[in-house]
């Protein structure tokens, strides 16, 4: 039986505004599915987005939603979160959104470890605002910025992100959803900062300027530059940087930021004394 998206979907706000053949379309359906899986109410679900291709994500999911200045996301979620600690957040954004302008934020969020489900649609460029060079765009490509190709350092979104504390990575491509789906279900489900790089195509602003005719070209060279986790594991070291492992890169238990926060609440209220570094040594 076909699954059924209008349930979940803003479905007066379809078609979407997405160029055919984005794999925003691919993410958002495989976050819905995730959802389903783990069987959240709706109503205790908050999307919140940003600016770029990447902010429409919350104009089509039917919840409560936030659509939030550009690289604000994290900001925004966080204040959601704490004051509403038993609800499900979820924040999406783009390359250039979550690590250029939010990248502040992005790694504050990742350090705090607070229980937020980070969902980095990366697609190498500023997509929506027509091919500027964003923080992954590969070394030698051609954008708008950088006309005789990009001589900036590309970011490894995953290394940044475990790097500032994040309990949980991973890498995915929206070329698989099935893989992305169960990326994702396991992100969900733990309690921290859930970081996930999806690797995602842009075959209008990147692609077909760069020698990628269209939307399939685009993927085969995203799928060409990514691999499983323990096949990377297996590469020589020479190897290892021209690709990028997948899968759950890091899952750890580490204090929720909610969590301690309400240590803060019952020392005001003197419930408790203060609070000392031993708390966090248990």
């Amino acid at each position: 039986m076909a699954f059924n998206y209008d349930k979940y979907l803003r479905v007066d706000k379809m078609p979407t505004l997405w160029c055919w053949g984005c794999g925003d379309g691919v993410i958002l359906k495989t976050v819905i599915r995730a959802i389903d899986k783990l069987g959240w109410d709706m109503n205790d679900v908050c999307v919140v987005s940003g600016i770029g291709c990447s902010g429409r994500f919350s104009s089509y999911i039917d919840c409560n939603t936030v659509h939030t200045t550009h690289g604000r996301t994290v900001a925004y979620a966080t204040g959601i979160k704490l004051a509403n600690p038993d609800k499900h957040v979820i924040v999406v954004a783009g390359d250039g959104d979550g690590l250029a302008i939010g990248g502040n934020h992005t790694i504050h969020g990742c350090r705090r470890n607070i229980d937020l489900n980070f969902i980095l649609i990366n697609n190498f460029i500023y997509g929506l605002t027509n091919s500027q060079t964003s923080p992954t765009t590969p070394q030698g490509m051609w954008s708008v910025t950088m006309k005789r190709g990009n001589i900036d350092p590309t970011f490894d979104a995953c290394k940044l992100a475990m790097g500032a504390g994040a309990s949980f990575v991973a890498r995915e491509t929206m070329i698989d959803p099935k893989k992305l789906e169960k990326i994702l279900v396991k992100g969900f489900q733990h309690k921290g900062f859930s970081f996930f790089d999806i690797q995602s195509n842009c075959h209008i602003n990147l692609g077909r300027k760069n020698a990628m005719k269209n939307a399939m070209e685009n993927l085969e060279w995203i799928d060409s530059r990514t691999i499983p986790l323990k096949k990377w594991e297996a590469l020589s070291d020479e190897e290892k940087e021209t690709k990028f492992p997948t899968g759950v890169l890091r899952q750890v238990e580490a204090p929720e930021y909610c969590e301690s926060y309400e240590m803060v609440i019952e020392a005001a209220q003197g419930k408790r004394g203060k609070i000392t570094q031993a708390d966090f040594e248990k």
